[in-house]
């Protein structure tokens, strides 16, 4: 399924599905926070980490099937499948965005 996303959040997901790390990081802002796991990551160096470590570990792809915006913020369904248990599996992430860039991101269940 094809859903209509903003530039910058379609950007993520397509690099996030070639494990370009570069081209995941380029949407977000400078002092941009991620929540994963339980942990936050803020600016560049601490989400490029988070990045290497997850796409090492787990390289995943995701397929957004579902997503709904109230003004900057988005909720985004995908479907998540990689090398970790229960893959494939439904994860949700909050994307808020600021001037066109991601400014926040928070994956969950």
């Amino acid at each position: 399924m094809t859903i209509d996303l903003p530039q910058p959040i379609a950007d993520y997901f397509a690099a996030k599905n070639r494990h370009d790390i570069d081209a995941m990081l380029a949407p977000f802002t400078a002092d941009a926070s991620v929540r994963d796991e339980g942990q936050t990551h803020t600016g560049h160096a601490a989400i490029r980490s988070w990045m290497e470590e997850t796409t090492r570990r787990y390289r995943v792809t995701v397929e957004p099937n579902e997503a709904t915006a109230d003004g900057g913020n988005w909720k985004v369904s995908g479907l998540v499948a990689g090398d970790f248990p229960g893959s494939p599996a439904t994860l949700r992430y909050r994307f808020s965005l600021a001037d066109e860039r991601i400014a926040g991101l928070e994956i969950g269940a």
